[in-house]
């Protein structure tokens, strides 16, 4: 029998790039259909010690970018533009001839919680900080591990002639520039997202130079060409489109408009809208972050979602879809300490055991606990004129799961759709690629490739009891959960 047809583009192929906290990803992508064409994977360690830490080695991201690459095959060195999305926050220290003083700080490490505390009140306090950069930054920010950094590390701080996060990195070491988009840089803590800027009274404060600090693009703008590089399986000269954030490329990725949410579950949680008015929340529940384009993306993140249940599950000897109705049990996931709520010294909380309890009613609990904390944000992540029936977007790894929609639904009230399009990162990062050598609007381009179309599924009765039980445990919980 004779092989199918390959089909043939009808537009620019492109190439988009997720570089995660685990692996890099790289999709090539007909510009015109986005229909993927090839794909390629390739993983990433991560350390730190006392669990606290969590720490990668740079280079191995441009090795695992260049592998990935290489399994894309002939279509990658066709590519006509390329667009980096990647894990946001993370302190990538780099000296004067360009390599890492030390391993990154990631999103996920937690030990500048004292820095991030006195950062907080040094500038006057919560109301100050949203006023400013639009964020209460929590522990994840890079203004943090900065701070953190040169309390603890000096020599590493003096040493370093660059200051970058993951995906500035990464389209540094394609084109040259040190360079970042808005939304990347509204997640770093030091950019004011009022007036759009580097704010250097931030700076001073904790000793960092604006000369450390890449170019802020702007929308549409490119980041360069790639240059001739060894072993590096993309043309040379082919357009860098800015990149961004890993949640500004999947929100890019669904083509989102004002006001429709979104539930992403992974390693972390998060919520998000795309919205028309900068966000500025001094309790520090939302994100004030930039998007990839003119507008904003308010997020709440949760640091414990998909690896916190699934251990839980492991602990219970359980498949992670092995959950069981019924029962009071109480289960806060918090195995990382915790970021929304803001409890970075906690510990995962159980309560309620009886002796009927079951091991399915457990795991429920914990898919319970982790859903409870992102559609606690909800609300104040969409704006007041927001549909209030408008169906969550479920994406992430765990959108795959029966058990996360189900709780998801029956937590929410809401209608819930799960798009069928996968690696949204990467997809969104491609639709910028698309865009820039296009001319389009990324978004548009997102929205005529139809990635946010998938199942749909009708809203069911929030379960208020469930709700009650978890709001009162974490309140009676609080001292507890803040000493760890």
């Amino acid at each position: 029998m004779a092989a199918a047809a390959v089909p043939v583009p009808q537009g620019p192929l492109v190439v988009g790039v997720d570089s995660s906290t685990q692996s890099t990803k790289a999709l090539v992508v007909d510009s015109a259909t986005g229909a993927v064409v090839a794909r390629g994977q390739a993983p990433h360690t991560v350390g730190g010690g006392d669990g606290t830490g969590k720490e990668s080695v740079p280079e191995q991201w441009w090795e695992a970018l260049t592998e990935a690459l290489r399994q894309c095959g002939t279509p990658a060195r066709e590519a006509a533009a390329v667009s980096v999305g990647g894990q946001q926050h993370g302190l990538v220290t780099l000296d004067a001839s360009g390599r890492s003083v030390r391993p990154a700080l990631l999103w996920n490490d937690v030990r500048s919680a004292p820095q991030r505390d006195r950062l907080i009140e040094e500038l006057g306090g919560p109301k100050t900080w949203a006023e400013r950069i639009g964020s209460v930054p929590p522990t994840s920010f890079t203004v943090t591990k900065w701070a953190w950094l040169m309390e603890n590390e000096p020599e590493a701080a003096r040493a370093t002639a660059a200051v970058r996060l993951p995906h500035d990195y990464l389209t540094e070491r394609l084109t040259g520039y040190g360079t970042t988009d808005r939304g990347e840089a509204s997640g770093s803590g030091w950019w004011a997202s009022g007036t759009e800027s580097y704010d250097e009274e931030i700076l001073d404060l904790i000793g960092l130079s604006p000369e450390l600090l890449p170019r802020v693009l702007r929308h549409g703008e490119a980041a360069g060409t790639v240059r001739e590089l060894p072993d590096l399986p993309l043309p040379t000269g082919a357009l860098v489109a800015t990149g961004t954030g890993d949640n500004m490329a999947a929100a890019l990725g669904l083509g989102l408009r004002p006001g429709q949410p979104v539930l992403s579950l992974g390693t972390s949680g998060t919520v998000y809208a795309v919205s028309v008015h900068r966000p500025a929340d001094p309790t520090g529940v939302v994100a004030g972050f930039a998007d990839t384009r003119d507008a904003w993306l308010p997020l709440a993140c949760t640091l414990n979602c998909t690896l916190a249940v699934d251990r839980i599950a492991a602990l219970l000897g359980r498949d992670r879809e092995a959950v069981e109705p019924g029962g009071s049990t109480v289960l806060l996931p918090f195995l990382d300490g915790e970021r929304t709520p803001n409890l970075p010294h906690a510990s995962g909380l159980l309560h309620g055991l009886r002796h009927d309890t079951t091991p399915g009613q457990v795991l429920q609990a914990a898919y319970d606990g982790a859903v409870f904390a992102l559609l606690t944000a909800l609300d104040q992540v969409l704006d007041e004129d927001a549909a209030p029936d408008a169906p969550l977007l479920l994406i992430g790894g765990g959108a795959k799961g029966t058990a996360w929609r189900e709780t998801v639904l029956r937590l929410s009230g809401r209608p819930v759709r799960v798009p069928r399009a996968e690696e949204l990162v990467a997809l969104g990062a491609a639709a910028q690629a698309a865009g820039l050598v296009l001319g389009e609007d990324p978004a548009a381009v997102a929205r005529r490739w139809q990635t946010a179309e998938g199942p749909s599924f009708d809203p069911v009765p929030r379960d208020e009891a469930a709700l009650e039980r978890l709001s009162r445990v974490l309140s009676d919980a609080d001292g507890l959960l803040r000493r760890g």
